[in-house]
């Protein structure tokens, strides 16, 4: 795999990077502004969110696979794979 110079990179994707982070931007907005948005202090969800937000800030690479970990299930050995019906 030869991956694309940075400058190329940033110039294919750049404009679909800000509409994905005002996207993100706009539902923490929704959340703050929520009634009773105080309730939302200790819900995972959001923590999740928080956590992620983190790693994007972090320069050290492989965010993609780390933030597929935050929102990933614990591994489950007595987890079974669903019959098809």
């Amino acid at each position: 795999m030869n991956p694309l110079p940075a400058p190329k990179a940033l110039d294919s994707f750049f404009l679909e990077a800000r509409a994905k982070l005002l996207d993100v931007a706009a539902i923490l907005d929704r959340i703050g502004r929520g009634k009773d948005a105080g309730g939302t202090g200790d819900d995972p969800r959001l923590e999740r969110i928080r956590k992620a937000l983190e790693v994007l800030h972090d320069q050290s690479g492989g965010r993609a696979e780390r933030i597929q970990q935050i929102f990933s299930r614990e591994y489950d050995s007595k987890w079974e794979r669903p019959q098809p019906r």
